[in-house]
């Protein structure tokens, strides 16, 4: 663990309260079977008290079926005014019924769907987190800048097509959100934004460090790495691959993920894209 990271072992009232409202970001990290993070969209997370976090479930992902083999998560919350909330917690129970069952499908986003509602509560434990710190809107406009010009002069050639043209697309906007997420020492994921991430080509994403370098520099060279992008607008997609250490990108110092596997965690079916998944006939019905 890092204290200096995640000091507070308790919600205060004010994070409660800050971190109630409906419209917010919040992105849940889960480790996979094989030991590799996972990144997940949960706009429902939530302070219920000053020692768990909820949320709740109303469609379909692996994230869910994750915490029931390993309760280790991590996650980051972030309010519409850009402050956010990163730490630990785990995973203990699931519920169909109770107070924030009710209160989920009572919010108007669900109470008036006609379609789908809050299906399952998931409850978390807290164990650390890091309190309440704005967004450096001013790094990361400037990170992000840099990133552009290194890569505009990079060498790098890929060798075949993971990310496919939309998807590079998509990381290459500079106004979406992106989130880096990895299984520290202890077995926890940690998550990282990391806006200024970019499309080195269609195999490498890459970033300067000039927003969130401590946290980003801490990253041990060859770790498995996760990398969430998406827009307001409710688009996004999930990539993983090998983090390969820092390198100089036309006399800048950037992080290089070399990216291994792809995944479209949007609805109605979130389904792995690279490598791609071969289509089976139905012979049985």
């Amino acid at each position: 663990m890092e204290p200096t990271r995640f000091p507070n072992k308790e919600f205060s009232e004010q994070d409660i309260q800050d971190l109630s409202p409906t419209m917010k970001i919040g992105i849940l990290g889960t480790v996979t079977p094989e030991g590799l993070p996972h990144l997940t969209l949960i706009t429902t997370m939530m302070a219920s008290n000053s020692q768990q976090l909820v949320w709740g479930q109303f469609m379909e992902g692996s994230s869910k079926h994750f915490i029931h083999t390993n309760s280790k998560t991590g996650f980051l919350i972030m309010s519409l005014d850009k402050s956010f909330w990163t730490g630990r917690a785990e995973y203990t129970q699931s519920a169909q019924q109770g107070k924030e069952y009710d209160f989920y499908n009572n919010t108007p986003l669900f109470r008036y769907n006609s379609y789908f509602g809050v299906h399952t509560v998931h409850y978390m434990k807290l164990l650390q987190h890091s309190g309440k710190h704005p967004l450096p809107m001013n790094q990361v406009i400037f990170a992000a800048v840099k990133t552009l010009f290194g890569r505009s002069l990079s060498l790098f050639k890929s060798k075949k097509e993971v990310m496919n043209t939309w998807t590079r697309a998509f990381f290459n906007k500079i106004d979406n959100l992106k989130f880096l997420g990895y299984v520290d020492a202890n077995g926890y994921p940690v998550i990282v934004p990391v806006i200024q991430a970019q499309a080195l080509d269609s195999e490498h994403i890459c970033y300067s460090l000039s927003a969130f370098e401590s946290e980003l520099a801490a990253i041990p060279p060859f770790t498995p790495v996760a990398v969430f992008s998406m827009a307001l607008t409710m688009q996004d997609v999930l990539v993983r691959g090998t983090y390969q250490g820092i390198k100089r990108l036309g006399g800048i110092n950037c992080g290089i993920i070399q990216i291994e596997w792809v995944y479209n965690s949007m609805p109605p079916t979130p389904q792995q894209i690279y490598p791609e998944v071969p289509i089976e006939t139905i012979s049985q019905f």
